[in-house]
Protein backbone atom coordinates (compact mmCIF):
# COMPACT_ATOMS: atom_id res chain seq x y z
CA UNK A 1 0.00 0.00 0.00
CA UNK A 2 1.15 3.65 -0.43
CA UNK A 3 2.17 5.10 2.39
CA UNK A 4 -0.18 8.20 1.69
CA UNK A 5 -3.16 5.90 1.35
CA UNK A 6 -2.22 4.48 4.28
CA UNK A 7 -1.73 7.72 6.55
CA UNK A 8 -5.33 8.58 4.74
CA UNK A 9 -7.18 5.27 5.43
CA UNK A 10 -5.59 5.18 9.26
CA UNK A 11 -6.49 8.90 9.84
CA UNK A 12 -10.52 8.22 8.34
CA UNK A 13 -11.14 4.97 10.69
CA UNK A 14 -10.26 6.92 13.32
CA UNK A 15 -12.27 10.00 13.01
CA UNK A 16 -15.30 7.66 12.33
CA UNK A 17 -14.65 5.98 15.84
CA UNK A 18 -15.41 9.77 17.54
CA UNK A 19 -18.69 11.15 17.95
CA UNK A 20 -19.33 14.49 18.62
CA UNK A 21 -20.76 13.54 22.24
CA UNK A 22 -17.27 11.71 22.96
CA UNK A 23 -15.29 15.36 21.34
CA UNK A 24 -17.45 17.43 23.66
CA UNK A 25 -18.77 19.20 20.50
CA UNK A 26 -22.40 20.02 20.27
CA UNK A 27 -24.54 18.07 17.52
CA UNK A 28 -27.66 20.05 18.07
CA UNK A 29 -29.62 16.91 16.82
CA UNK A 30 -28.80 17.23 12.95
CA UNK A 31 -28.87 14.39 10.57
CA UNK A 32 -24.91 13.91 9.48
CA UNK A 33 -24.04 12.04 6.89
CA UNK A 34 -20.44 10.49 8.44
CA UNK A 35 -20.57 8.04 10.96
CA UNK A 36 -18.10 10.47 13.29
CA UNK A 37 -16.41 13.78 13.18
CA UNK A 38 -16.00 15.98 10.04
CA UNK A 39 -12.89 16.91 8.98
CA UNK A 40 -13.29 20.80 10.29
CA UNK A 41 -14.26 19.22 13.48
CA UNK A 42 -11.33 17.59 14.03
CA UNK A 43 -9.26 20.38 12.73
CA UNK A 44 -10.77 22.57 15.22
CA UNK A 45 -10.27 20.25 17.96
CA UNK A 46 -6.72 19.91 16.51
CA UNK A 47 -6.20 23.77 16.10
CA UNK A 48 -5.45 23.73 12.46
CA UNK A 49 -7.36 25.14 9.38
CA UNK A 50 -9.80 22.84 7.94
CA UNK A 51 -7.59 22.48 4.91
CA UNK A 52 -4.34 21.98 6.84
CA UNK A 53 -5.82 19.17 8.10
CA UNK A 54 -7.62 17.99 4.63
CA UNK A 55 -3.62 17.48 3.17
CA UNK A 56 -3.13 15.80 6.22
CA UNK A 57 -5.83 13.34 5.89
CA UNK A 58 -4.98 13.08 2.49
CA UNK A 59 -1.64 11.61 3.14
CA UNK A 60 0.68 14.91 2.48
CA UNK A 61 2.28 14.43 5.85
CA UNK A 62 5.81 14.85 4.75
CA UNK A 63 7.10 17.87 6.91
CA UNK A 64 4.24 18.32 9.62
CA UNK A 65 5.70 18.47 13.39
CA UNK A 66 5.68 16.19 16.07
CA UNK A 67 3.34 19.12 17.73
CA UNK A 68 0.85 18.91 15.39
CA UNK A 69 0.54 15.09 14.73
CA UNK A 70 0.25 15.41 18.78
CA UNK A 71 -2.35 17.85 18.63
CA UNK A 72 -4.59 15.57 16.09
CA UNK A 73 -3.44 12.76 17.95
CA UNK A 74 -5.60 14.21 21.06
CA UNK A 75 -8.61 15.29 18.48
CA UNK A 76 -8.82 12.01 17.87
CA UNK A 77 -8.37 10.50 21.13
CA UNK A 78 -5.84 8.16 19.72
CA UNK A 79 -4.67 6.08 22.62
CA UNK A 80 -0.49 4.65 23.07
CA UNK A 81 -0.52 2.47 20.16
CA UNK A 82 -2.62 4.06 17.87
CA UNK A 83 -0.65 7.37 18.11
CA UNK A 84 2.76 5.17 17.71
CA UNK A 85 1.26 4.06 15.22
CA UNK A 86 0.73 7.96 13.52
CA UNK A 87 4.39 8.77 14.33
CA UNK A 88 5.64 5.55 12.61
CA UNK A 89 3.86 6.78 9.65
CA UNK A 90 5.06 10.20 9.62
CA UNK A 91 8.86 9.23 10.45
CA UNK A 92 8.89 6.73 7.58
CA UNK A 93 7.13 9.14 4.95
CA UNK A 94 9.83 11.82 5.71
CA UNK A 95 12.32 10.21 5.34
CA UNK A 96 14.21 9.59 2.05
CA UNK A 97 14.05 5.65 2.37
CA UNK A 98 10.49 5.60 1.82
CA UNK A 99 10.42 5.36 -1.78
CA UNK A 100 13.07 2.80 -1.91
CA UNK A 101 11.35 -0.73 -3.06
CA UNK A 102 10.81 -3.41 -0.50
CA UNK A 103 13.61 -5.01 0.71
CA UNK A 104 14.10 -8.61 2.20
CA UNK A 105 15.26 -8.57 5.51
CA UNK A 106 18.53 -10.79 6.93
CA UNK A 107 17.61 -13.59 8.27
CA UNK A 108 17.15 -13.28 12.13
CA UNK A 109 18.88 -15.72 14.43
CA UNK A 110 18.39 -15.84 18.10
CA UNK A 111 22.03 -15.33 20.10
CA UNK A 112 23.70 -18.28 22.18
CA UNK A 113 22.82 -16.37 24.99
CA UNK A 114 19.08 -15.72 24.70
CA UNK A 115 18.64 -19.90 23.39
CA UNK A 116 20.55 -20.81 27.07
CA UNK A 117 18.06 -18.42 28.97
CA UNK A 118 15.19 -20.23 27.25
CA UNK A 119 16.51 -23.76 28.12
CA UNK A 120 16.96 -22.33 31.59
CA UNK A 121 13.20 -21.63 32.00
CA UNK A 122 11.95 -25.32 33.02
CA UNK A 123 8.95 -24.16 34.83
CA UNK A 124 7.26 -21.23 32.15
CA UNK A 125 6.65 -21.77 28.36
CA UNK A 126 9.24 -19.48 26.98
CA UNK A 127 9.96 -18.59 23.30
CA UNK A 128 11.12 -15.74 20.84
CA UNK A 129 9.12 -13.73 18.16
CA UNK A 130 9.90 -11.27 15.52
CA UNK A 131 7.53 -8.31 14.73
CA UNK A 132 6.05 -10.64 11.83
CA UNK A 133 4.74 -13.02 13.89
CA UNK A 134 7.56 -15.47 13.12
CA UNK A 135 8.56 -18.16 15.92
CA UNK A 136 12.42 -17.89 15.97
CA UNK A 137 13.41 -19.68 18.86
CA UNK A 138 11.33 -21.68 22.26
CA UNK A 139 11.98 -23.97 24.68
CA UNK A 140 10.87 -27.82 25.21
CA UNK A 141 7.61 -26.64 27.62
CA UNK A 142 6.99 -23.89 24.32
CA UNK A 143 6.90 -26.45 21.78
CA UNK A 144 5.02 -29.23 23.77
CA UNK A 145 2.79 -26.12 24.37
CA UNK A 146 2.58 -24.77 20.59
CA UNK A 147 2.96 -28.47 19.35
CA UNK A 148 0.03 -27.81 17.20
CA UNK A 149 1.34 -24.83 16.06
CA UNK A 150 4.80 -26.54 15.47
CA UNK A 151 3.00 -29.77 13.69
CA UNK A 152 1.06 -27.39 11.22
CA UNK A 153 2.23 -27.47 7.44
CA UNK A 154 -0.32 -24.14 7.37
CA UNK A 155 2.59 -22.18 9.70
CA UNK A 156 5.62 -22.21 7.62
CA UNK A 157 5.98 -21.33 4.14
CA UNK A 158 6.48 -24.41 2.03
CA UNK A 159 9.22 -23.20 -0.14
CA UNK A 160 11.42 -22.93 3.27
CA UNK A 161 12.66 -26.31 4.61
CA UNK A 162 12.83 -26.47 8.32
CA UNK A 163 11.54 -22.92 8.73
CA UNK A 164 10.28 -22.60 11.94
CA UNK A 165 6.17 -21.32 12.44
CA UNK A 166 4.41 -18.48 11.93
CA UNK A 167 1.80 -17.24 14.21
CA UNK A 168 -0.42 -15.78 11.69
CA UNK A 169 -0.28 -17.96 9.04
CA UNK A 170 -1.07 -20.49 11.73
CA UNK A 171 -3.80 -18.59 13.21
CA UNK A 172 -5.81 -17.72 9.65
CA UNK A 173 -4.70 -20.95 7.63
CA UNK A 174 -4.90 -23.85 9.71
CA UNK A 175 -8.36 -25.32 10.25
CA UNK A 176 -7.39 -26.72 13.77
CA UNK A 177 -6.77 -22.85 15.27
CA UNK A 178 -9.93 -22.05 16.15
CA UNK A 179 -10.04 -25.34 18.33
CA UNK A 180 -6.39 -24.55 20.02
CA UNK A 181 -7.21 -21.03 20.66
CA UNK A 182 -10.58 -20.84 22.32
CA UNK A 183 -10.62 -17.55 22.23
CA UNK A 184 -9.81 -17.12 18.09
CA UNK A 185 -11.57 -14.18 17.45
CA UNK A 186 -9.55 -12.26 20.08
CA UNK A 187 -6.48 -13.42 19.14
CA UNK A 188 -6.79 -13.05 15.68
CA UNK A 189 -8.03 -9.33 16.23
CA UNK A 190 -4.81 -8.83 18.28
CA UNK A 191 -2.78 -10.22 15.68
CA UNK A 192 -3.53 -8.46 12.51
CA UNK A 193 -3.20 -4.96 14.90
CA UNK A 194 0.28 -6.52 15.87
CA UNK A 195 1.00 -6.66 12.10
CA UNK A 196 -0.37 -3.06 11.37
CA UNK A 197 2.00 -2.33 14.07
CA UNK A 198 4.80 -3.46 12.54
CA UNK A 199 4.09 -2.49 8.75
CA UNK A 200 4.20 1.04 10.22
CA UNK A 201 7.41 1.03 12.05
CA UNK A 202 9.23 -1.30 9.08
CA UNK A 203 7.04 -0.32 5.66
CA UNK A 204 9.62 -1.67 3.63
CA UNK A 205 9.80 -5.21 5.08
CA UNK A 206 9.32 -7.53 2.07
CA UNK A 207 8.64 -10.87 4.14
CA UNK A 208 5.82 -8.63 5.86
CA UNK A 209 4.42 -7.61 2.83
CA UNK A 210 4.43 -10.75 1.20
CA UNK A 211 2.93 -11.78 4.27
CA UNK A 212 0.16 -9.83 4.82
CA UNK A 213 -0.37 -10.05 0.93
CA UNK A 214 -0.51 -13.76 1.18
CA UNK A 215 -3.04 -13.14 4.07
CA UNK A 216 -5.27 -10.91 2.33
CA UNK A 217 -5.71 -13.13 -0.80
CA UNK A 218 -6.27 -16.60 0.99
CA UNK A 219 -8.06 -15.64 4.24
CA UNK A 220 -11.21 -13.03 4.06
CA UNK A 221 -11.13 -12.91 8.25
CA UNK A 222 -7.54 -11.55 8.05
CA UNK A 223 -8.68 -9.18 5.29
CA UNK A 224 -11.72 -7.95 7.05
CA UNK A 225 -9.59 -7.53 10.10
CA UNK A 226 -6.85 -5.71 8.00
CA UNK A 227 -9.00 -3.16 6.30
CA UNK A 228 -9.93 -1.98 9.55
CA UNK A 229 -6.22 -0.18 10.58
CA UNK A 230 -6.45 -1.33 14.18
CA UNK A 231 -3.22 -1.32 16.10
CA UNK A 232 -2.28 -2.84 19.21
CA UNK A 233 0.84 -2.96 21.92
CA UNK A 234 0.81 -6.19 23.42
CA UNK A 235 2.55 -6.39 26.90
CA UNK A 236 0.10 -8.37 29.15
CA UNK A 237 -2.71 -10.48 29.52
CA UNK A 238 -4.14 -14.37 29.87
CA UNK A 239 -4.38 -16.21 27.29
CA UNK A 240 -6.77 -19.56 27.09
CA UNK A 241 -5.46 -22.90 25.28
CA UNK A 242 -6.98 -25.93 23.92
CA UNK A 243 -4.22 -28.57 24.13
CA UNK A 244 -4.62 -31.97 22.94
CA UNK A 245 -2.71 -33.47 25.30
CA UNK A 246 -2.94 -31.37 28.70
CA UNK A 247 -7.09 -30.25 27.62
CA UNK A 248 -8.08 -26.79 28.69
CA UNK A 249 -5.26 -24.49 30.22
CA UNK A 250 -4.88 -20.67 30.86
CA UNK A 251 -1.90 -19.16 31.44
CA UNK A 252 -0.76 -15.20 32.04
CA UNK A 253 1.80 -13.94 29.31
CA UNK A 254 4.53 -11.83 29.97
CA UNK A 255 6.33 -10.00 27.12
CA UNK A 256 10.13 -8.23 26.88
CA UNK A 257 11.66 -6.92 23.94
CA UNK A 258 15.57 -7.96 23.51
CA UNK A 259 17.21 -4.96 23.49
CA UNK A 260 20.12 -6.37 22.09
CA UNK A 261 17.84 -7.95 19.43
CA UNK A 262 16.34 -5.55 17.19
CA UNK A 263 12.44 -6.12 16.34
CA UNK A 264 12.95 -9.99 18.97
CA UNK A 265 10.66 -10.04 21.61
CA UNK A 266 10.68 -12.65 24.32
CA UNK A 267 6.99 -14.19 25.32
CA UNK A 268 6.92 -16.06 28.61
CA UNK A 269 3.48 -17.99 29.67
CA UNK A 270 3.13 -18.95 33.43
CA UNK A 271 -0.12 -20.48 35.57
CA UNK A 272 -1.73 -19.65 38.39
CA UNK A 273 0.16 -20.98 41.67
CA UNK A 274 -2.28 -23.79 42.84
CA UNK A 275 -4.82 -23.86 39.91
CA UNK A 276 -5.52 -26.67 37.50
CA UNK A 277 -3.64 -25.02 34.72
CA UNK A 278 -0.58 -25.80 37.07
CA UNK A 279 -1.18 -28.97 36.94
CA UNK A 280 -1.94 -28.93 33.40
CA UNK A 281 1.48 -27.32 32.71
CA UNK A 282 3.36 -29.47 35.16
CA UNK A 283 1.56 -32.70 33.37
CA UNK A 284 2.79 -31.49 29.85
CA UNK A 285 6.32 -30.70 30.95
CA UNK A 286 6.35 -34.37 32.49
CA UNK A 287 5.06 -35.75 29.34
CA UNK A 288 7.03 -33.82 26.55
CA UNK A 289 9.74 -35.55 28.76
CA UNK A 290 8.57 -39.00 28.51
CA UNK A 291 9.60 -41.90 26.02
CA UNK A 292 6.77 -41.44 23.26
CA UNK A 293 4.47 -44.63 23.49
CA UNK A 294 1.93 -45.81 20.97
CA UNK A 295 -1.34 -44.63 21.32
CA UNK A 296 -4.83 -45.93 19.56
CA UNK A 297 -5.94 -41.94 18.84
CA UNK A 298 -4.83 -40.98 15.81
CA UNK A 299 -6.27 -37.46 16.35
CA UNK A 300 -3.84 -37.04 18.91
CA UNK A 301 -0.19 -36.39 16.83
CA UNK A 302 2.69 -36.89 18.96
CA UNK A 303 4.36 -33.75 19.63
CA UNK A 304 6.98 -35.15 22.09
CA UNK A 305 9.62 -34.68 19.02
CA UNK A 306 8.67 -30.81 18.80
CA UNK A 307 10.80 -30.20 22.07
CA UNK A 308 13.38 -30.80 20.12
CA UNK A 309 14.57 -28.32 17.34
CA UNK A 310 15.40 -29.42 14.17
CA UNK A 311 12.87 -32.35 13.80
CA UNK A 312 10.72 -32.76 10.87
CA UNK A 313 7.00 -32.87 11.55
CA UNK A 314 3.60 -33.76 10.59
CA UNK A 315 1.17 -31.18 9.61
CA UNK A 316 -2.35 -29.99 8.50
CA UNK A 317 -3.27 -28.76 4.77
CA UNK A 318 -4.22 -24.98 4.07
CA UNK A 319 -7.27 -23.52 4.21
CA UNK A 320 -9.22 -20.50 3.18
Amino acid sequence: MERKDEIRDFLISRRAKITPELAGLPSYGELRRVPGLRREEVAQLAGVSTDYYTRLERGSIRGVSDSVLDAVASALQLDEAERTHLMDLARTANTPSSRRPARRPPQQRVRPGVLRLLDGMTGAVALVQNGRSDVLAANALGRALYGPVFASTAAARPEVPGQLPNQARYLFLDPGAGDFYPDWRAIAATTVAMLRSEAGRNPHDRELNELVGELTTRSGHFAALWAGHDVRIHTTGTKRFHHPVAGDVSLQFETLHLPGDEGQTLFTFTAEPGSASENALAFLASWAASPPTTTSDSSIPDLRSLARPGTPNPGKTEHD
